[in-house]
């Protein structure tokens, strides 16, 4: 018995939900976010630690001894998430499956437990560590017990326990007493915090030497008040001090560390839907047999590389250099990271670069470090004292840019293309290219995060290191230029490691899992393609946005008055509270709720709900928030985003943000300004071409319909493709009997209304508040809709059922859209269930682009066509083309576009051209 670890499993599980905050499940629906966070942490300690002894120690109820000395101990804590209970008795299953024993025990809490297995274990000669974060433990710690906090990597001693109490292991629970803790009830001393509890204890002794003397304390009110409060005092140290002497039900011996049943471990972790974690303990050689259901076989070998210690580089001469281009072009492969001043691409200086070839050794070339700033000067500037030994830049980059561009030497990134951006401004054209975020993407779209930190927790148990940990936070941070080499090391290196390992695992499972062809066809090259428009960006005529900006502010203005007339009385417009305050109890207005604030919600379903009424004051409210919201969002922003240098604005496409596979817009988002609204296309009219340019807007026309026709066979709605003719006309027709000639222009609306609410999935109630209609005649035209195209019932109870079964949908192009929630009950799963219904159709629309843009470089470049492609917003591209080549470029990009899917309905594209972007859509 060397080396006893108690683990504080309820802490782990608290932990673990907390930290994997996206939602997972079995395919019957219980939720396993917890249950996941709980078993990758156990996993790697199993893997990292040289235990003996293991212990999972659990609270079993809340009622424990110190409920009978103070009721009201943890009388007021919340009780845990729903989604949180059911993964309860899970970890426990997984715990065993792990091949480890979970105890607990009625009537005392893990700590106790953990307290008295130490005991045990010290007494027995052994080492322990104890696995936990949680300060009531702190007490534990010294002769030969420490604490390690598995989720930052940190193990805590005196030393450790000193910085966070000010005292001593042997005097923290003195400490405790005195300050108390309003989290579990523990009284304390009131107005004695955890610093001056510390002064105290640290200048008399301890918790009664404390209260002796405080007669003597010249403070009035502290001296009063632990005179006062002594029995306080005394009745919290006995809540906050551990036993170390439970009469446990199992003996130390019973823990001893076995090696688990691989047969059982595999059978749970499939149960749970953990496909990654299968699929690690398979690619470490372990046979997983018949019960492992060949999951992964059947999703590729996998590797997992193991990595025991890490080994991170400086390279700060050629003569350091020169081998790793030397080895990355030995293994046709390298994983490349960049360190710059800022996240703006476009307006970034390049720091440095990483390297990785092997997993667990990787190197940092800084190129522009300048030491620490000069005082009062955190962001950077001049008066730098101690510039570091580097590789000149342009020297640097001489010798990198060889092998970053060699064909045969793949470059492998987690988000590359700012990469590609940052290198492509220093001349480098970084190709060809592999990219983490996006393998991810495609893998697990929708079920989790795919930045590098969650992904490295996830799938290698890595806490990584944070941007603010070497950097620091808020105004002492500096640019990474200021950073520290040996921080900046092992940070910059670090993220081309953790790029390097999760290729590693991630990349064969492409093929494995059947999402070759929408990797390999429609994201991988699409990195590329979206590097360069952001490279491009759009110009924006910084006058017009002025212009604009004052117009809004003036409107404005006299929305303002117009509102503060209305209500009588001047009030902040832009608080909720206040205009709650207004609505409900002033004017008495009908269907007010408070939330937990206490103050009434006000939100824009509110609002419009009130305004359908007839109240002209929320209905002004509404105009008055839409313009505040396009002057601060677009006019006032977007002239602080044009770039000084290019005087365009760059925005940033992310393809790892939807759960269906559209791309986002951010930095600005160009894909959420107002299409319909008069103030949207003010907007659009400032994005203008360059002199002796045009934009032609390419913009597909009813994709999402013409999909739903396609995918759910409708044949009326095919027939109605095929002719030409006005969809939703024509459905008003089939659905409400009325002819198509002379129709009644509302008739047509409300046939558009439901022709789109389908897809989404929607309601009766919701589409009677879009048509401002009963609820009941919204059902009616619902019914009739399913009647005279009963084919769209059928996809939709279909895709359902495929997305219960399964826990995702899938588009024409077999993308895999998972879909949380979609077995649970109530509103998350009618949620889920629209979104199931929706996403092939957003999705195969969200893939059809992606093909067509893919497509269009080289299709430009055949033609000898100098056209740029600058924007995609949903199912738009925008170019900026020469005048002389207008008509070809818009023949060109039709062709490509309307060829993009073969579909039993054709795909029509709507091109217009124009001075600006307004007038080409």
């Amino acid at each position: 018995m060397k080396h006893v670890y108690l683990i504080d499993g309820s802490g782990f599980i608290f932990r673990a939900y907390f930290a994997i905050k996206h939602h997972l499940s079995r395919p019957d629906g219980t939720p396993t976010n917890a249950v996941y966070g709980f078993t990758t942490m156990l996993m790697k300690l199993l893997d990292d630690s040289d235990a003996d002894h293991i212990a999972v120690v659990f609270d079993r109820a809340r009622k424990t001894f110190r409920s009978d000395i103070y009721p009201d101990y943890k009388a007021h804590r919340p009780p845990p998430p729903d989604d949180l209970i059911p993964q309860f008795d899970l970890v426990r299953d997984a715990t065993r499956a792990l091949g480890l024993k979970p105890v607990d025990m009625e009537g005392y809490e893990a700590d106790d437990l953990i307290a008295t297995y130490a005991r045990q274990a010290r007494e027995a000669g052994a080492k322990v560590t104890i696995v936990s974060s949680d300060k009531d433990l702190m007490q534990l710690v010294g002769d030969g017990v420490q604490m390690f906090d598995a989720m930052k990597n940190r193990t805590i001693g005196p030393d450790e326990v000193m910085e966070k109490f000010g005292v001593g292991p042997d005097r923290v629970i003195d400490v405790q007493a005195l300050a108390g803790d309003s989290a579990d009830n523990v009284p304390g001393v009131e107005g004695i915090g955890p610093k001056t509890a510390a002064q105290l204890v640290n200048e008399y002794g301890d918790l009664e030497r404390v209260l002796e003397n405080a007669p003597n304390i010249k403070q009035t009110k502290r001296r009063e008040r632990l005179i006062e409060q002594a029995d306080n005092a005394r009745v919290s140290k006995q809540l906050v001090t551990l036993e170390r002497n439970v009469p446990v039900e199992l003996a130390l011996s019973e823990f001893e560390v076995q090696e688990p049943d691989v047969k059982t471990l595999v059978t749970f972790l499939n149960e749970q839907n953990f496909t990654s974690l299968v699929k690690k303990i398979d690619a470490q050689g372990v046979s997983i047999g018949d019960n492992g259901n060949g999951a992964a076989e059947k999703a590729g070998a996998a590797e997992v590389p193991q990595v025991a210690e890490t080994e991170y580089t400086l390279v700060q001469t050629e003569d350091d250099l020169k081998p790793w281009i030397a080895q990355a072009q030995d293994a046709g492969f390298v994983a490349v990271d960049t360190e710059t001043t800022s996240l703006d691409a476009m307006a970034a200086e390049l720091v440095g670069v990483s390297l990785c070839v092997t997993p667990g050794k990787a190197c940092y070339i800084p190129l522009s470090h300048k030491g620490a700033p000069a005082q009062g000067d955190l962001l950077g500037g001049g008066g730098d004292a101690d510039v570091p030994e580097q590789i000149p830049m342009a020297r640097a980059l001489e010798l990198l840019k060889p092998m970053l561009e060699d064909p045969g030497v793949l470059k492998v990134g987690q988000n590359l293309k700012y990469d590609m951006v940052i290198l492509a401004n220093c001349g480098i054209e970084l190709s060809p290219v592999d990219d983490t975020m996006v393998i991810s993407y495609v893998l697990e779209g929708g079920l989790h995060g795919h930045g590098m930190d969650e992904l490295a927790r996830l799938h290698l148990g890595v806490e990584t290191i944070k941007f603010k940990d070497v950097a620091g936070t808020g105004k002492s941070q500096v640019t990474f230029d200021h950073v520290e080499l040996d921080k900046a090391r092992d940070y910059a290196a670090e993220d081309a490691d953790i790029t390097c390992r999760l290729y590693k695992m991630l990349k064969p499972r492409v093929a494995g899992e059947q999402m070759a062809t929408v990797y390999e066809t429609l994201e991988r090259p699409l990195i590329p393609v979206l590097a360069q428009m952001e490279s491009f960006g759009i110009k924006a005529d910084a006058q017009e946005l002025k212009r604009l900006s004052d117009d809004f502010d003036k409107r404005l203005g006299d929305l303002e008055i117009e509102i503060h007339k209305i209500a009588d009385q001047d009030f902040n417009i832009g608080s909720p509270k206040q205009l709650g305050e207004i609505l409900f109890d002033k004017m008495g207005l009908e269907g007010g709720k408070k939330g937990k604030t206490g103050a009434y919600a006000t939100g824009a379903d509110v609002l419009e709900g009130l305004a359908a009424e007839g109240h002209e004051l929320p209905a002004r409210v509404l105009d008055w928030r839409q313009l505040a919201k396009l002057k601060s969002t677009y006019t006032d922003a977007l002239i602080k985003q044009i770039n000084p240098k290019t005087g365009r604005v760059h925005t940033s496409f992310s393809m790892a943000a939807t759960s269906t596979g559209r791309l986002a817009s951010s930095d600005p988002n160009l894909q959420n300004i107002p299409i319909r609204t008069e103030e949207g296309r003010k907007i659009r009219k400032a994005f203008v071409a360059e002199p002796g340019h045009k934009l032609i807007s390419a913009d597909y026309s009813q994709i999402e319909l013409r999909l739903l026709a396609h995918v759910a066979d409708i044949g009326a709605l095919k027939d109605a493709f095929h002719a030409d003719q006005d969809i939703h006309a024509m459905t008003a027709a089939e659905v409400f009997g009325v002819p198509i000639e002379g129709m009644d222009p509302m008739v047509r609306r409300n046939a558009k209304a439901i022709n789109f609410g389908i897809i989404y999935g929607i309601s009766a109630f919701g589409l009677a508040r879009q048509l401002d209609i009963g609820r009941g005649e919204a059902s009616d035209y619902i019914k009739a809709y399913f009647t005279k195209f009963p084919g769209i019932r059928t996809y939709m109870d279909e895709t359902i059922q495929f997305a219960k079964d399964n826990n995702f949908v899938t588009t024409l192009f077999g993308r895999k859209c998972h879909v949380n929630g979609i077995n649970d009950k109530g509103m998350r799963r009618g949620f889920a269930e629209r979104a199931a219904i929706n996403a092939p159709i957003q999705g195969g629309a969200a893939d059809i682009i992606k093909r067509a843009m893919v497509r269009v470089p080289d299709a430009l470049k055949a033609a000898d066509l100098s056209a740029k492609m600058l924007l995609q917003v949903h199912d738009e591209l925008i170019f900026e083309v020469p005048d002389a080549e207008v008509d070809a470029t818009q023949a060109l990009v039709k062709e490509v576009m309307e060829s993009a899917a073969s579909l039993d309905v054709p795909l029509v594209v709507d091109a217009g051209v124009g001075e600006n972007w307004d007038e080409a859509h």
